[in-house]
């Protein structure tokens, strides 16, 4: 079974069917593609390429702050925000670190990899898999490090920020470093507490603009730090890891306010239409702040191996810690693309 969704490559390899020709609901990407201002900022790049990469990341940085209000200095951009969930981890080594399931499958990897114990907090399924502050911070305690996805993958369930904030303020208390992981968060921004890391030592915040802004192969994504906490994961940081290409494109990316504008317009008008779908199918959905839904039928393994082989792709969540084999994720894509789910989705 594939770790994560997205990978075309070795199911065009399988099928026979050309990458061009899949649909792919397992990847959790914008369905605009690619900003047109960032593929010009790529092409006018291009000659650059003779050169390094500004390993400081200077000029993304300064337009990230100036995009959300924090300040330059807080931020450390990385290879996709999976870079920086392994590098926290690893430069700060927490005894104890508390995850919930089901969530993103990385944070669990990063922090066996660098030898810490893992304390699983099990969201419920007769809760919709809600995140409960206050059970939340209980399962905090004895802990030196948690990670919150918020909003949640694959469950697409949002904290308030206030709630957030609340957890922050306890993980505070605690001495406990809560890392908040807002990979999705660009779909619901109100709820995101990326300027609140500058009053609290003990929130971290980490992006990525893989998602929102389509980026996926250019791996680009971002953290900001407290400034008692930077110096320790500058140290552990590897020089040259976001390509001038990637910087250039991001850059182009967040000054592209029609893009973003356009994307939140697409998003409301297909998640209704989906939602409606899912609905007359008579589909489970868990509802979902996010570009995706996690779906619950009987046998959705069979369902997700039946259509990979019809060329269209949708994440088996069976290996997510906390899901079975019941459930499903997909993405929100065009409607043609979203037309085509449904019609699969409903058939007998």
């Amino acid at each position: 079974m594939e770790t994560h969704g997205g990978n075309i490559y070795s199911v065009a390899e399988e099928s026979g069917i050309p990458e061009r020709d899949l649909v792919d609901f397992s990847a959790s990407v914008n369905p605009l593609g690619v900003p047109g201002r960032a593929k010009e900022a790529i092409a006018e790049a291009l000659d650059s390429l003779v050169n390094y990469p500004d390993p400081d990341t200077t000029l993304l940085r300064h337009e990230i702050a100036r995009h959300y209000g924090v300040d330059p200095e807080s931020i450390l951009c990385g290879n996709g925000s999976t870079e920086l969930i392994y590098l926290v981890p690893r430069a700060l080594k927490p005894h104890k670190v508390m995850v919930p399931r089901p969530s993103f499958s990385e944070y669990e990897r990063a922090v066996a990899g660098c030898g810490s114990r893992v304390a699983g907090h099990e969201l419920r399924v007769e809760h919709g898999f809600a995140v409960d502050p206050a059970e939340f911070i209980r399962a905090m305690e004895g802990c030196d490090m948690a990670f919150l996805c918020n909003p949640n993958n694959p469950t697409g369930h949002l904290l308030a920020g206030t709630e957030v904030l609340r957890i922050a303020g306890a993980a505070r208390e605690m001495k406990c470093l809560l890392v908040v992981d807002e990979a999705f968060i660009d779909f619901c921004p109100g709820a995101s507490v990326i300027r609140h890391v500058r009053e609290n030592p003990y929130l971290a915040v980490l992006r990525s603009m893989t998602k929102f802004y389509a980026l996926a192969g250019l791996r680009i994504g971002y953290g900001v730090f407290h400034a008692d906490l930077m110096p320790r994961i500058r140290e552990y940081k590897e020089p040259w890891t976001v390509n001038s290409l990637a910087q250039k494109a991001a850059i182009a990316a967040l000054r592209d306010s029609a893009y973003a504008h356009g994307t939140m317009r697409l998003m409301e008008k297909e998640k209704r239409f989906l939602e409606n779908g899912f609905r007359e199918a008579g589909i489970e959905f868990f509802p979902s702040a996010a570009n995706y839904y996690l779906l619950r039928t009987d046998n959705a393994s069979g369902m997700v191996g039946a259509l990979r082989r019809k060329g269209v792709l949708l994440r088996d969540c069976s290996n997510f810690k906390g899901l079975d084999g019941s459930y499903m994720r997909v993405a929100v894509k065009s409607r043609r693309d979203n037309e085509v789910l449904l019609s699969m989705l409903s058939k007998p």
